[in-house]
Formats: structure tokens, C-alpha cells, sequence
């Protein structure tokens, strides 16, 4: 029989209470256990425990940024989804900037959350409407200023394709993909949006509203 690989979740939550019910429903998962609960991330031991995700509430009693938190979060390797009762856009939109995978609300069904865990897990964002609002209303999301053949190169490398399947379909050549790869990277960074991994750009071009519903995962080059 084949083993399942552990999924450990932490959750930084005020209310303990919630940690209780998120443990059975994410315990009927196979491999999966809810093994952190803490009040705030100064109390994760982020060296120590190896955590697979990061549940994160964006209103901490401990008064903390959730930008800041996030960035600890994914400074440390852990992919982050924000885990949120409220409606403060202030609050959604410092989250989408700092790095979270998406935003899941609590009032959400667990089904609903169980597939966005899955989704963030796989190094993919969530999309939702609070996370489309969250960057849409945010001006200070620069401008990479890419030409029309580079969205269209990026929206297809970042929905899944590998350098070889953007050539195939676009009618270039694999060395040309990656060139353009290059300079998407390059002026991404330029504008302070660094896109150094496949994942970055994956993030980038959802916030540019380039994924849509082609986007098939991810796959090695």
C-alpha cells in the first residue's frame, strides 16, 4: 500500500476555539493534520516545526501587520492563505501585496477550504473575488510594462506550460520562450516585483489578470 505523504497546517488564529473544529475536518483528510495552533507568528517555532501552510488571520490581538506576517511566513519557505472573518480591504490588500496564495473566509464551507489548501499546497493561487478586489484596488501594484507577445508568453508559462509547450504553441522556439521568460523576469524586477521562480510568476500574472481558466498547474521545464 502506498503511504500519504504528511500535510502538517498551522493555524495562526486568536479564538482557539476555531483550531478545534478545523482540526476534525482537516483530520478527515488522508495525512493531514491541523499541527500548530498559536496566537500570533512570533510563537511558531519556524525553524523547528516544518509546516506545509500556514492558515493566517489578518486581525491578531498581538496587533501585527498581516504584510508583516505574511512576509515572515514566506521569507521562511511556508506558503500562506489569509484565514479571515472580516471585511477590512486595508487589511486583504497588504495580505495579496506581502504574498498570501489567496484569501479564504471563514464563513466558506470546509469542502471550499480543503481545495484551496490543496490548491496553495500545489504552489498555485486561489483565486477568489476578495482576492481579485484586494489587487484590483490597489494602485500602488507597479506596471511591468510587458509587450503583448510577453503577456501572452507569460499567461501560458505560468498556467502551467513548460518553456517547450509555450513554443509548441505559440510557434517559436524553446530558446526563444526562455529569452522572453528572461526579460519578464527582468522588468518585473524592475518595477520591485521580483518573479525569480515559477511560482512568482504565477503570482504576478494573476495580478495582472492574466490567468484564467487555462491556468492547468505546474510542471517542470
Amino acid at each position: 500500500m502506498t503511504s500519504v505523504p504528511p500535510v502538517r497546517i498551522g493555524l495562526v488564529e486568536d479564538h482557539q476555539v476555531i483550531g478545534v473544529g478545523l482540526a476534525e475536518v482537516l483530520g478527515r483528510e488522508p495525512g493531514w493534520s491541523l499541527a500548530v495552533t498559536v496566537r500570533s507568528v512570533e510563537e511558531l517555532d519556524l525553524a523547528g516545526d516544518r509546516l506545509d501552510l500556514v492558515l493566517l488571520d489578518l486581525r491578531l490581538d498581538d496587533g501585527s501587520s498581516p504584510g508583516d506576517n505574511v512576509r515572515t511566513l514566506v521569507a521562511a519557505g511556508i506558503p500562506v492563505l489569509a484565514y479571515t472573518a472580516g471585511e477590512d480591504s486595508v487589511l486583504l490588500r497588504a495580505a495579496a501585496k506581502a504574498g498570501v496564495l489567496g484569501i479564504v473566509r471563514k464563513s466558506d464551507g470546509f469542502e471550499y477550504l480543503v481545495n484551496a489548501i490543496r490548491t496553495a499546497i500545489a504552489g498555485e493561487t486561489v483565486p477568489s473575488a476578495d482576492w481579485a478586489a484586494a489587487l484590483d484596488s490597489d494602485s500602488d501594484i507597479a506596471d511591468a510594462k510587458l509587450s503583448q507577445r510577453e503577456r501572452e508568453v507569460l499567461a501560458l508559462y505560468a498556467s502551467g506550460e513548460t518553456a517547450a509547450g509555450v513554443a509548441e504553441l505559440m510557434g517559436l522556439s524553446r530558446d526563444t520562450v526562455t529569452n522572453y521568460v528572461g526579460r519578464i523576469r527582468a522588468k518585473y524586477s524592475s518595477v520591485g516585483r521580483a518573479a525569480a521562480t515559477k511560482v512568482d510568476l504565477h503570482r504576478r500574472a494573476s495580478e495582472d489578470g492574466l490567468l484564467g481558466h487555462e491556468d492547468r498547474g505546474f510542471r517542470s521545464d
